[in-house]
């Protein structure tokens, strides 16, 4: 497969940034629980699946257990009957070395396209044109497609401009973005720069991407191609029905589900992996714990979040 022929197509639509599952007692990866949740994310109607992104706590794999997630995760959509589902894989390191040699490890464990967050350690070193020149120079070499990952909170406050991701755009080997800054307008500038693909329309099929669950809709009208939600660990079919919603034209239908989705949002704003663990092992009886440090939920937060859970994860259960 090579960089400018994924096996894939990216498409608008609904992407799942997937958990990863833990034993409890040993914080060994779960296997089976992995390719279950894939498995049941795979059959939801969502148009892609991202390992490694905040939510799979890549922080805490191994290069071994990465790879070993890819596969894991591959060969059980193919088993449910997604073969047709790319794998976005997160990627970024903090050199472009590390950085292309976890391209070349997505690749050879089948994944699809590499999410790539900016580097951050030495952030007071790095220019803008350090920072475009990083994912250039990834761009140049990985064997995988590459998406653009921007979430300042997680890489020390670096945020990328709307001018600089129009501009890497340009480079053949970058084919989206993922926006998990919650800015609509920085969304709308890149967006329209770039004619990206949108629910309706198929444009130059670069991929302009929301972050966030709480505005799938407001991405929609901005004219982005879709979400990469964290809240779909939990209810995918209720993310997709919005999407679905919106491209059909009936509005006043997707506004009431998103401000559910709004609300239900709220355990992965603040609750952030343990919050969605929680809530997926109260409401469907997997989701484990996080990797130490990372703590888990104390019990009043986790009932709180987890009854801000019970309108939408009733709705997804009866879809």
């Amino acid at each position: 497969m090579s960089s400018t022929q994924p096996r894939r197509p990216l498409l608008p639509g609904v992407n799942v940034p997937l958990i990863a599952l833990f034993d409890a007692s040993s914080e060994d990866l779960d296997v089976e629980s992995i390719r279950k949740h894939a498995a049941r994310i795979g059959r939801a109607g969502v148009t892609s699946v991202t390992v490694q992104g905040s939510n799979g706590e890549a922080v805490h794999l191994t290069r071994e257990e990465r790879s070993l997630v890819i596969s894991t995760v591959r060969k059980a959509l193919d088993e449910s009957g997604a073969t047709h589902l790319p794998i976005v894989v997160g990627c970024g390191a903090q050199s472009v070395r590390e950085t292309v040699l976890f391209c070349q490890d997505a690749l050879a464990a089948g994944g699809d396209y590499a999410l790539v967050l900016p580097p951050s350690y030495y952030k007071t070193s790095y220019t803008p044109e350090a920072l475009s020149r990083y994912f250039l120079d990834v761009a140049d070499v990985s064997p995988l497609p590459i998406v653009i990952y921007n979430y300042p909170p997680v890489v020390g406050g670096v945020d990328l401009s709307s001018d600089a991701t129009t501009t890497l755009a340009k480079h053949p080997n970058i084919v989206g973005c993922k926006l998990t800054c919650g800015n609509t307008g920085k969304l709308n500038r890149i967006a329209h720069a770039v004619e990206a693909a949108t629910a309706t329309e198929a444009n130059s099929g670069w991929m302009c991407m929301g972050g966030s669950a709480d505005f799938i809709l407001q991405t929609l009208v901005a004219g982005g191609s879709g979400v990469v939600v964290g809240l779909g660990n939990l209810v995918p079919k209720l993310c997709v029905k919005v999407f679905d919603l919106y491209k059909a034209g009936k509005l006043e239908e997707a506004q009431k589900l998103q401000a559910i989705l709004a609300r239900a949002d709220l355990v992965v704003g603040e609750g952030g992996v343990a919050g969605t663990k929680s809530g997926l092992q109260t409401w469907f009886g997997y989701g484990g714990i996080p990797r130490r440090p990372l703590p888990q939920l104390n019990p009043d937060t986790a009932t709180k979040f987890n009854s801000l859970l019970e309108e939408a994860v009733a709705l997804e259960k009866g879809m």
